[in-house]
This record gives C-alpha cells, structure tokens and sequence, in this order.
C-alpha cells in the first residue's frame, strides 16, 4: 500500500533530521568552498608576512595551537583575554609570560574578516596558521578539517592541569597524551615540533644544573645565559642546530644528550618505545614527517565544537 502524503513527509522529516545530526561534529577540508573560498590563500599570504618579519613566530604560532587543543579541544579559547565572567587560559602556568603570537592571529582574523565577514572561526584561523607555519619553516603539511566554531569561555584550571610541564618524566608524558586520545609514538612524534622556537631559563634550568642525562660541554654553554639563579625569562634555542627549519635536527640532539628540556632528554631512555622511536627520527626524516602529519591530524580534531556549539568571534581576544 502507497505511504500517505503526511507519513512520507514525516519520514523525510527524520531522514533530514538524521542526516544533520551525523554531520553535526564533522570536520571537512572542504568546509569553506562555497562561503569563503579565498581563505586557505589568505592565511597562507599573512602567515607568509609574519614570518618574513620574524621567523620565531612560527614556533610561537605552532604552540598557541598545541596550547589551544589540550584544554578542551581546539576552540580558540587559549585566545580569550579574561573578562568579568572567566579567567582565561593566557594566566595559566604553562602559559603565562611564555605564549606569544596574538597579534598574528588578530592580525589574519581581520583580513579573513575583510574577505569573507562573519564566516571563518578563529580556531579554524590558528588551525591553519600553525599548519603553515610549519610547512613554510621547511615541515610537512597534513589532512585539515574545518568547521570549528569559537569557545565563549576559557578556564585557567584546565590549562593548569592539562598541559605537559617540562619536567615531566616520560609516564607523565604518556599519561598526558593518553588523556587527550594520543598514543606514545603521537607524542614522540609531537615533540618533534621542538625543532623549532626557543625556551625560557626557567623552564630548562633544572636540567642543565641537575640532571646527569645531558652532555657536559652542552649544559656548560647553557649555564653561561641561564645561570643557577636569575635571569628566568633568557631564552635559549630548543634545536641549536637548525634553530627556525623544522626538520629532524631535534632528535639528532636527543642522541648527543643535548636537548634542551628535561621532557625532550627522556624520550632517549633506553629501554622505552621512546627511545627506539628517537633512533628512527633521528635516522629517517621521512619518518618523523609522516608520523608528525598523522599525530597533527589527530591533535586537530580534539573535541571541536561545531554545529549550533559556541559561536564565530568577531575579536579573537573576546566573545560576541
């Protein structure tokens, strides 16, 4: 018997309602095809400035991203300044005095804004930022989807709880990584991204005055800018071999005992996957390219929002 005009309505109704709700949290290349087809150009030529005008912003960019993902997904909320209803992620231990690159993300938001108004998210904007600044700093690119929509608020707990110390020992690093769906060798791989950017005293004294897995001649030059008290915020190369090209060079250092973190020394502990892991990245810079585009793609996706979830900011640095 022929469906009624009114039941093959409601099944079409439920069809279309299933259809919105299974695409709702998907992420696609493809996203702004149609509403902002000019955006990966635009990024590319902005981020292409910023870099010209300082080549150390891509590290920067490249950990405002890493930042961003591991409390509570990629939402742009690490860009939120605190206002009277939350205190934002920008205070928060791992990140206060330490996270920079804002101002290049202000500064491509308004371009795309010019371009496509009201459309593009400022998480989708430091998504594909940090995949250019990377592939323009010599790395690889990787599968990005987009969709993401814009936090409305931040929490400075989260990013004190969440993010990785850099004295974290290797079960530490696994653990945080495990939390956020990523396997040990994602991680490994990860770290890579110390190829590139620079680090404060503070953040690697410990290891070159106290700890025994580091080269001698290699903690003695450290300790010449970053002395056992004062001088806190002096920086110091993460890969002193090839400081603004992201290759395998990190790793090469790992082998040397010249890293400059304690968290990047201990991934060379023999007897870990780890460690078998730096050999192979130290040895196939194909390796460690496709193992970082793969963890990349991975980190990318972490608990989007998307849908009718959070909004498209106008300012980066605050809510609608």
């Amino acid at each position: 018997m022929a469906a009624s005009a009114s039941g093959r309505f409601g099944i079409s109704f439920l069809f279309m309602l299933l259809v919105i709700s299974t695409g709702r949290g998907q992420l696609s290349p493809s996203f702004y095809s149609e509403t902002c087809p000019i955006l990966p150009v635009t990024v590319s030529l902005m981020t292409s400035t910023a870099l010209l005008l300082d080549q150390s912003v891509g590290a920067s960019i490249l950990r405002l991203f890493f930042h961003d993902c591991f409390v509570n997904g990629c939402d742009g909320s690490v860009l939120l300044d605190d206002d009277g209803s939350f205190v934002g992620e920008k205070g928060a231990g791992p990140n206060a005095n330490s996270l920079r690159g804002f101002e290049v993300i202000d500064t491509i938001k308004t371009a795309v804004e010019v371009v496509c108004p009201q459309t593009v998210s400022c998480a989708d904007i430091l998504a594909l930022a940090a995949r250019e600044c990377v592939a323009q700093l010599g790395g690889p690119s990787w599968a990005l989807g987009l969709g993401r929509r814009d936090a409305t608020t931040a929490s400075i707990s989260d990013a004190n709880n969440d993010l990785p110390s850099p004295a974290s020992s290797i079960p530490q690093l696994v653990s945080a990584f495990a939390a956020k769906g990523l396997s040990a060798r994602d991680m490994t791989a990860l770290s890579g991204a110390h190829t590139i950017g620079r680090a404060r005293c503070v953040n690697f004294r410990n290891h070159i005055f106290g700890d025994t897995n580091v080269d001698a001649s290699f903690a003695a030059q450290r300790q010449r800018s970053c002395p056992a008290s004062g001088g806190d915020n002096n920086l110091a190369p993460l890969d002193a071999q090839t400081a603004s090209t992201f290759d395998n060079a990190y790793f090469q250092n790992l082998l040397a005992f010249r890293g400059l973190l304690h968290s990047d020394q201990v991934l060379y502990s023999s007897g870990t996957p780890e460690y078998s892991l730096v050999q192979l990245y130290a040895s196939d810079p194909s390796a460690f390219e496709a193992d970082f585009a793969a963890a990349m793609t991975k980190m990318s996706n972490l608990s989007p929002l998307t849908g009718n979830s959070g909004e498209i900011r106008f300012n980066c640095r605050s809510v609608n």
